[in-house]
């Protein structure tokens, strides 16, 4: 797969907010600034697509981005450190579950998991709950640039030892990992 166009859509702060464009949904899920926009703007060749952040806790709201008209990227707020309110985090918690759950047209979750450190305790309580509500779910392993080399492969089968799923690395500094992707997200949706 190509992507020939990407554009923002809108952003919601539930589901009850976000319309309906009868297009198959990949929605992305990880901690705080574990790259998922990062992801979005590599994929589409656009660095100003998403808006990106080095503090954690930036992305607050779904936002829902078009890809070749042919599919819907969600990029969902990170769960995990954000310098937010309890009781914000209760209610983004609650707004996500619910989107997960109900929203129709979603037929992909990505949970990202940054390759540098062990896998945190609510990438795992995360990975349970997917697996628990049956949800459909690969994991992108996120700044493998930055992990040594000879880490990288003992990294990867760790990942998919632990969340028993599909493990694919990324890299917004090397491309040669988008293909795969992409060719998983078109296999799945299309």
């Amino acid at each position: 797969m190509i992507i020939k166009q990407a554009k923002f859509l809108t952003s919601a702060q539930n589901l009850s907010q976000c319309p309906n464009y009868n297009l198959p949904e990949i929605a992305l899920l990880g901690r705080s600034n574990v790259g998922k926009s990062s992801f979005i703007n590599a994929l589409t060749n656009n660095s100003k697509l998403a808006k990106t952040s080095n503090k954690p806790g930036k992305t607050r709201l779904i936002n829902l981005f078009g890809i070749n008209e042919q599919f819907i990227i969600s990029d969902l707020p990170g769960y995990g450190y954000a310098k937010v309110s309890k009781e914000m985090q209760n209610q983004w918690q609650k707004n996500l579950e619910e989107y997960l759950l109900k929203r129709d047209t979603l037929k992909l979750l990505i949970q990202f998991i940054d390759s540098r450190h062990e896998i945190q305790k609510n990438d795992l309580q995360m990975q349970e709950w997917l697996e628990y509500n049956g949800l459909n779910s690969i994991v992108i392993a996120t700044k493998i640039d930055l992990t040594p080399k000879s880490k990288l492969l003992p990294t990867i089968n760790n990942l998919k030892k632990v969340t028993k799923r599909e493990v694919l690395p990324f890299s917004i500094n090397d491309k040669r990992y988008n293909e795969k992707i992409l060719n998983y997200i078109e296999n799945t949706l299309l």
